[in-house]
């Protein structure tokens, strides 16, 4: 049993590694946004849909709505993700992302009916302080690459925790397999285009690169995660995932010489420990 759980744990830290090598790839790759993203959800949808078929287990089922909704927003979700990353530094992009704890706990208090105690709000207080820490010395421009990519990483942080909120409500219904497939399904259906209208920009090397890409974080990386949940509690789990955050910002360091400020350290902190906190 002892065997088990450590190889969960280890099976989070991978794909919280993974993970964390998002922004590397998205910055090499340099391609419109919608684009990226057509690769990120088209590979584990084919993947996922292949899996379903060869099990001969049903996909389209009674009670998808809500699912389909989630899976909308996801697809919103990823278009500001990506867009972060093609903007800002990996290191600020990550910090920013990982707000999203904060907004999911605001979103189940009002949507869920799950308690607020003071102290969750004290943390969302610090959480927010962390943010305009962050955003500090950002000159507010439509100009300012930089405060547009973390503006638009804050943007998926929200929409991230909608689709999360969404995803654990129907959660009791459909198998970690079913809600993976459903979080990127109909972004497929909305990116398409995007491939016909950009697909002059692909060459070999990049097709082949953004399909690693997907292939790494979209179904390894989730996959690991999804897989590590059956022996391992969420709580731990979630903990763990904040590796990512250490692992982007080491590779944003050792690819790009990025650097971080004082202030904006002193800001993560404050989000991070807010957003761990927020998990208890």
């Amino acid at each position: 049993m002892r065997k088990l759980i450590d190889t969960a744990h280890i099976k989070v830290v991978l794909a919280a590694i993974v993970w964390g090598s998002s922004g590397v790839f998205i910055k090499y790759l340099g391609l419109p946004a919608p684009l990226i993203a057509f690769f990120r959800v088209g590979i584990p949808v084919a993947v996922l849909a292949g899996w379903f078929i060869y099990h001969r287990e049903p996909i389209f089922v009674n009670g998808i709505r809500l699912m389909l909704v989630a899976s909308a927003v996801n697809a919103l979700r990823l278009i500001f993700y990506f867009v972060g990353y093609l903007n800002a530094p990996i290191g600020n992009a990550v910090i920013i992302l990982y707000t999203w704890p904060v907004f999911a706990v605001l979103m189940g208090y009002f949507f869920l009916n799950e308690p607020m105690p003071p102290r969750n709000i004290g943390l969302l207080v610090l959480a927010m302080a962390g943010i305009a820490l962050v955003f500090s010395g950002k000159p507010f421009s439509v100009e300012n690459k930089v405060f547009i990519g973390m503006g638009a990483m804050l943007l998926s942080a929200l929409l991230n925790a909608a689709s999360v909120t969404l995803f654990k409500h129907q959660s009791p219904r459909f198998s970690p397999l079913k809600i993976l497939f459903f979080q990127n399904f109909l972004g497929v259906l909305v990116f398409l285009p995007f491939v016909f209208i950009h697909g002059n920009e692909l060459t070999f090397q990049k097709t082949t690169t953004a399909s690693l890409y997907a292939l790494l974080v979209g179904v390894a990386g989730y996959g690991l995660f999804f897989f590590a949940l059956r022996s391992i509690r969420a709580s731990t789990a979630s903990f763990l995932a904040y590796i990512e955050v250490v692992s982007a910002v080491l590779f944003g360091v050792w690819v790009f010489n990025e650097v971080l400020s004082l202030h904006e350290i002193a800001g993560g902190s404050m989000i991070i420990l807010a957003s761990v906190m927020l998990k208890k």
